[in-house]
């Protein structure tokens, strides 16, 4: 549930800019998605691809129940898959970080004396790409084992493809939304500037499918972890679909409450915590991290960004008599 507060937080920075129809198939067909996709059947994908083995043969391992720690079992082979998975969430989520960090047009900041130089210096442009590859570079050579090198490389440029492609078509659609909604506001005279823009059709399938996949990286480090607990695949999905449930439910309470927009730096916290996450995630390449600290860590910028938003309101509105007196 830690991870899921941080995901919730930045999904409904996404969400928001959904319609009400994209917003409930977010809802039930991405639970879909996210449950039986990534909490089912990803794992299977994993363990047949890095086994070697055919998916039928992954559901036997599975339903074997072996111990994980014993080479051929399910939960080996699924924790062999860790540096490729570490390596390619890991970058995603830094991307998204960064790219959260490098916004020049960003107006509130929260940990101002870090985030104000780095906006100045997004004006140089491709800053995200930059780091997010020598990070990866420096992940490959120093953290991964000799023999991982390669597929870390590998699955680490994936992820920053697989970022870009996503998330520039998300930017293309929405910017073309935006102008058809112009014209229409023209023509019709009907919205003007009453709200904000709520995306529908493609540009809003494209936002969708973004969603998914962060969704996605963010369900990583839990299927590996589960193993820990259980070898059981179906305990797993069901235990991992209850915090899938949890992270949408959350997501929608945000996003209507408008809780973004009343707690100032949460949108901050979270994305902070994600840069976190990215970090120790690439740092289990060679550290056996427990995934309690990567939570904790993670939970600590939630907490602390919540606690400064409060404290910011409470000092506008003890500011307000005052200023206009």
């Amino acid at each position: 549930m830690v991870f899921s507060f941080d995901n919730a937080a930045v999904n409904a920075k996404y969400l928001a800019k959904l319609n009400p129809f994209w917003q409930k198939m977010f809802l039930t067909v991405g639970i879909l998605i996210a449950v039986f996709g990534m909490r089912l059947i990803f794992p299977f994908v994993i363990v047949s691809v890095t086994g070697g083995i055919s998916p039928g043969e992954a559901l036997t391992l599975a339903l074997e129940k072996g111990d994980p720690t014993e080479p051929g079992t399910y939960g080996y082979i699924l924790n062999e898959a860790h540096p490729t998975i570490a390596a390619f969430g890991g970058i995603f989520l830094l991307m998204l970080f960064l790219d959260f960090l490098f916004d020049a047009e960003r107006g509130i900041t929260w940990l101002t004396w870090v985030e104000r130089p780095l906006q100045k210096a997004a004006r140089l442009g491709s800053l995200s790409v930059l780091v997010a590859g020598l990070v990866l570079m420096a992940a490959g050579q120093v953290l991964a084992e000799p023999a991982d090198r390669g597929r870390v490389l590998f699955a680490g440029l994936a992820g920053l493809v697989v970022y870009l492609a996503v998330k520039g078509l998300s930017t293309v659609m929405e910017s073309k939304e935006a102008e058809r909604a112009e014209v229409l506001e023209r023509e019709a005279g009907e919205r003007g500037s009453s709200g904000p823009l709520q995306l529908a059709g493609r540009a809003a399938f494209s936002m969708f499918m973004f969603l998914e996949v962060l969704d996605a990286t963010f369900s990583f480090d839990g299927v590996i972890g589960a193993f820990a607990i259980t070898p059981d695949p179906l305990i797993i999905a069901l235990g991992l679909g209850v915090g899938a449930l949890f992270v949408r439910s959350m997501t929608i309470f945000l996003v209507r409450r408008g809780t973004l927009g009343e707690y100032r730096y949460l949108e901050h916290g979270a994305h902070w915590a994600i840069g976190t996450l990215a970090v120790l995630l690439l740092l289990t390449l060679r550290f056996d991290i427990p995934d309690i600290v990567i939570g904790l860590a993670g939970l600590a910028f939630i907490v602390t960004a919540w606690v400064g938003s409060a404290g910011a309101n409470r000092r506008d509105a003890a500011a307000s008599p005052v200023s206009g007196g």
